[in-house]
């Protein structure tokens, strides 16, 4: 009997500290999710078991002695799980260094992790004591003071923060929530109670009628224990339901992340300096190739787009920064970096790709700032804590770089298939704007050399390639250029007199004017900062420059190399380039002859005197001449059918919204027709006042004209400043604005269009073009109407 009465005791003790246990331990399971690797969960579920085991062994001891014995073991179990995480990652320095640093920085490192989390000392300090203090005040209350569902609370609060760090970066926790009740309905099921915590059944002793009405009420407690239980389930459920789709709140976006000085925001303009003084060290590198099994060793990529194949092994590009965003004065960073562990998340290689593991060993000596070089793209990193942007692939270290830190990079540096750039796309649309936008303010030569590089040029890689050839044979690299990009600083460089310092700069200039003109030219770019490392040994000042990069869909980013080669001399940029306007005058096409000619003798056909039986070969010429004639009128007329029917079913098919979008067509692909081609990320706004300077720029070169025809003074477009350009037709370029204003109408506010905003929106199309084409040459205005391009111009 005593027997059974033990084993009654130890079956009423056990459920509920399993059940507090098992709720911490799911706690510490969900927040696994963002964490790479079981080790945070295992670790969150030793803690939860060590606490209440340790509140449970000490039952029998004074209540204000439990908290301390409790603490001494969780200062031993933490301690355990620091030295555990730090070895795992190769983190460096003691236990008592680790412990601090993970003590001072834990939270926000937490919050400002790139997901997956890797356990480390700071990433799991956090949870560790969480789930321990959890289990230790949930166990007391539970257990010690009998109130089972007030125990609950501190692993119900750990289980809702866990959420909470979670947000957004999992999958719903549907299955461990309902592990979560099942678990806590379980320990609500044994009744506890004063004798219960005595160990003896309460109600032994007693008479049986007063044994009786205990035993009722401590089952009608239990009771109602899960009715409570059961009502907030059948309250909250629906609300909690109804926030399954939602989108949780991200706690990291109250949490800044590391940043990197203001210096490193813009380290191009580092380069002038570093050339200057070109013999000091700023790092040394050891390095280590090692290409796939079976393939040839991989062509310097910063090379191979300009230089042609090659199977050479080149210096190893070791990238510093990877500037993206530009105002028309400056390129930034503007990278979001997150703390990262040792292994760095991975992306798969582009098709048919070529991918070299680089292993480099590098030792900083005389590079300051936070941002930390490394070969792309880094996938483990060893010797130091960073912080990693993988959509940039670069690194910064954010306690700073000092003098004798050694680390070690692990890189796979990709090598896209060169066969498949020839017919590559460029990406387009929200995801890629940031790399295609132009900040206002561009200077108009550099437009129109975009455009001429563009004209000849369709496929994206034969526009970059013309990019980098035109800058490559034009201008000269040297080490004494002053620093600067912005727009005036570009537009000297480019068009700026030889005598006076133009057309000579570092590689800072060249890279930011490829990225210009790329991106004028609907070409995504951006530019890369960083060194040359000629092989193992010391990497000097001189070995910095920076490079453009551009975005192609299937491949990735394909480095470009726009400096000129060793010993050739540049070419006068006036041989390929001259701002002048770009439909020449009348006067310069050749004028046909009036005059009457001498008629050729006739000359007999070979076998037979002429006149003799058999068509003559003047028939026979004059007949297939007919016959050409008649198959090129045949073909314009079709495309002239044709261009009207596209011109009516935008014009006067379809909802409102539809044909001011179409009559918003008609414009660009006027502009596009007449050698200004619009930018896909340029708004409507800017649209129109790129379409009412194109419409100036013609009036300019027609009044001109005529000026030349009368023996006045020509007015051109390319005047100097100071001098009065013809305006536009004012009315024409009112209906732009206004055709503009419709447009953002439709994108704003869709489906309120009226069907007199869309007859405004044709005529005000039909001006402008008209207007435009008015302004052409004779033999153009000829041509604009069976001009095949807006039949097959994506739409």
């Amino acid at each position: 009997m005593v027997n059974a009465r033990a084993l009654v005791r130890v079956l009423r003790a056990v459920p509920v500290p399993l059940a507090l246990a098992a709720m911490i331990g799911l706690a510490g399971a969900v927040l696994g999710r963002v964490y790479a690797g079981p080790l945070l969960t295992l670790l969150v579920l030793g803690a939860a078991v060590g606490s209440v085991l340790v509140s449970v062994a000490a039952r029998r001891l004074p209540s204000w002695l439990v908290a301390p014995v409790s603490v001494l073991a969780m200062a031993g179990w933490t301690a355990w799980s620091l030295r555990l995480t730090a070895t795992r990652a190769e983190l460096p320095g003691g236990l008592a260094e680790v412990t601090a640093d993970a003590a001072a920085n834990g939270i926000p490192r937490l919050l400002t992790a790139m997901i997956p989390v890797e356990p480390t000392p700071d990433t799991v300090l956090v949870p560790l004591v969480a789930a321990w203090l959890a289990g230790l005040a949930g166990a007391e209350v539970a257990l010690r003071a009998g109130r089972v569902l007030l125990g609950y609370l501190p692993p119900v609060l750990l289980y809702a923060a866990a959420l909470y760090v979670v947000g957004p970066n999992a999958d719903p926790a549907i299955r461990p929530t309902l592990a979560f009740v099942a678990v806590a309905a379980l320990g609500l099921a044994v009744p506890t109670g004063g004798a219960a915590r005595a160990g003896a059944d309460p109600a032994v002793g007693l008479a049986p009628a007063v044994r009786a009405a205990v035993r009722a009420r401590l089952a009608a407690a239990s009771a109602a224990g899960l009715a409570v239980v059961v009502g907030l389930v059948a309250l909250l459920g629906p609300l909690l339901a109804g926030q399954v789709d939602g989108r949780p709140v991200d706690p990291r976006r109250y949490v800044e992340p590391p940043q990197v000085e203001t210096l490193d925001e813009n380290p191009l303009i580092r380069i002038s300096g570093w050339a200057l003084n070109p013999g000091q060290q700023l790092l040394d590198v050891r390095t280590e190739r090692s290409a796939p099994p079976g393939s040839a060793p991989a062509p310097d990529p910063e090379g191979a787009p300009g230089s042609g194949p090659s199977t050479a092994v080149r210096p190893v590009p070791i990238r510093l920064a990877v500037l993206s965003d530009y105002d028309g004065v400056t390129w930034r960073v503007g990278a979001t970096y997150r703390n990262a562990g040792r292994i760095l998340p991975t992306t798969a290689p582009a098709p048919d790709s070529t991918v070299e593991t680089v292993r480099q060993e590098i030792t900083v000596a005389g590079l300051s700032g936070r941002l930390l070089p490394a070969v792309a793209t880094p996938r483990e990193v060893t010797g130091a804590r960073v912080a990693y942007d993988p959509t940039t692939g670069t690194l910064i270290r954010p306690e700073g770089l000092t003098p004798g830190l050694r680390y070690s990079v692990t890189s796979a540096m990709e090598t896209p298939d060169g066969n498949l750039l020839g017919t590559a796309d460029v990406p387009a649309g929200e995801e890629v704007a940031r790399v295609l936008r132009v900040a206002d303010g561009v200077p108009e030569p550099l437009r129109r050399l975009a455009a001429q590089l563009a004209e000849s040029n369709g496929a994206p890689y034969a526009r970059a390639a013309a990019v980098e050839q035109f800058l490559a044979e034009h201008y000269r690299l040297v080490a004494d250029a002053p620093s600067g990009h912005a727009y005036p600083n570009l537009n000297f460089f480019l068009f700026g007199p030889r005598n006076a310092g133009g057309q000579r700069g570092t590689s800072e200039q060249f890279a930011a004017a490829f990225a210009v003109l790329g991106r004028l030219t609907g070409l995504p770019t951006r530019v890369v900062v960083g060194f040359r490392a000629a092989g193992d040994g010391p990497v000097r000042a001189g070995d910095a420059y920076a490079w453009p990069e551009v975005l192609f869909e299937g491949l990735g980013w394909v480095p470009f190399d726009p400096l000129p080669r060793p010993d050739e001399e540049p070419r006068p940029v006036e041989e390929d380039f001259r701002p002048t306007p770009e439909d020449p005058p009348p006067s310069e096409v050749p004028e046909p002859t009036v005059e009457p000619t001498a008629s050729p003798e006739p000359v007999a056909a070979p076998g037979g005197p002429a006149g003799s039986g058999g068509p003559s070969a003047a028939l026979l010429v004059g007949g297939g001449a007919g016959g050409i004639l008649l198959l090129v009128g045949a073909a314009l007329f079709t495309l002239l059918t044709m261009r009207r029917a596209l011109t009516r079913a935008r014009l006067e098919r379809g909802d409102p919204g539809q044909r001011i979008a179409g009559a918003w067509r008609e414009v660009t692909d006027a502009l596009r027709l007449a050698g200004h081609p619009v930018g896909g990320d340029q708004s409507a706004s800017e649209v129109a006042v790129h379409a009412r300077r194109a419409l100036a720029d013609a009036a300019s070169w027609r009044a001109g004209t005529a000026g030349r025809d009368r023996g006045g003074p020509a007015v051109t477009a390319h005047e100097p400043a100071g001098v009065a350009r013809v305006q536009a037709p004012a009315g024409d370029a009112a209906r732009v604005d206004e055709l503009a204003e419709l447009l953002n109408h439709v994108a704003f506010a869709p489906g309120t269009e009226t069907t007199e905003q869309a007859d405004r929106a044709a005529v005000a199309a039909s001006d402008y073009v008209t207007a435009l084409r008015a302004a052409r040459p004779r033999w153009r205005r000829l041509l604009w109407s069976v001009r095949p391009g807006p039949l097959r111009w994506p739409r």
